[in-house]
């Protein structure tokens, strides 16, 4: 809050956070840019009320224009890579700093709410493996009744893994209450030092690799299921495999290097795969 705010502006400012849309934002913005204190030592808060105000503007104009040209297409995110994992939080959480750090995508970070107002995607290469992360706008309270909020709790629904981010326990059970309908596995972010590691370790997935008799493995790895075989592997990497199957070599989760495994063997992460065939 600016220092010897008047009460209008108070009020303004009020109306900003409890906004659910970019039009209700914009409104209370210019509110507060009116009844603003008008004098030196205000002349920064009012560069960075103008500054919002630009950028929700902007923003309007391009969901207007991407509305009338594909409805809501431009909320859905089309799930691409091995996995789809949902940063969700609420304001001022981190979710765009986080973003940026597992995937460099060039998204805005600033320290005034509801910086992030439509879907930022990003794609974090695993050891090869490419995931999708994907940042929907802050949870408020009533989510599903603000303007789009239906459509951001069916993303969340479609994910793989949702990565929680808030700074309180009064945050965290607002998430809790806004996603109580949702049955996809939670991962808490805690700051965690290699949080792309343990991001993959909660996937239902196995990074594995193939190779050719005499030479190295081959990059990029293979993401198969938890629980995939020999046979699954041999399938992915080509429809007549099965028929032609001889036998397979394993390093990794093998009893030996290189041992000789059939169809039914159960591979690990990080296994390495010779496959043989007639």
């Amino acid at each position: 809050m600016a220092t010897n705010a008047t009460l209008g502006y108070q009020l303004a400012e009020q109306e900003y956070f409890r906004a659910a849309s970019n039009e209700a934002k914009l409104a209370a913005l210019q509110k507060m840019l009116q009844t603003c204190p008008k004098h030196k030592a205000s002349e920064n808060m009012q560069k960075n009320i103008k500054e919002r105000i630009s950028k929700l503007k902007t923003d309007i104009q391009k969901e207007k224009r991407a509305k009338k040209s594909s409805g809501n297409n431009f909320l859905s995110v089309k799930k691409e890579g091995a996995a789809q994992i949902v940063l969700v939080g609420t304001t001022n959480s981190g979710k765009s700093t986080l973003l940026k750090q597992l995937t460099k995508a060039d998204v805005e970070i600033a320290p005034y709410p509801f910086t992030t107002t439509r879907p930022e995607i990003g794609t974090l290469d695993h050891h090869g493996v490419k995931l999708q992360i994907v940042e929907v706008p802050a949870i408020v309270a009533n989510f599903s009744e603000t303007e789009n909020g239906k459509t951001y709790l069916s993303l969340i629904r479609q994910a793989d893994l949702i990565v929680l981010l808030f700074n309180t326990v009064e945050e965290k059970r607002l998430l809790d209450r806004e996603l109580n309908n949702i049955i996809v596995d939670r991962l808490i972010y805690n700051h965690q030092p290699n949080l792309a590691e343990e991001i993959w370790r909660r996937l239902p997935l196995i990074k594995v690799y193939t190779k050719q008799p005499g030479k190295k493995k081959d990059h990029p790895p293979i993401a198969l299921p938890k629980g995939s075989t020999i046979e699954t592997l041999a399938s992915h990497v080509h429809k007549d495999f099965i028929q032609r199957f001889r036998f397979a070599r394993i390093w990794g989760s093998s009893k030996f290097a290189g041992q000789t495994v059939g169809l039914s063997y159960p591979l690990k992460d990080d296994d390495i795969v010779e496959l043989h065939v007639a």
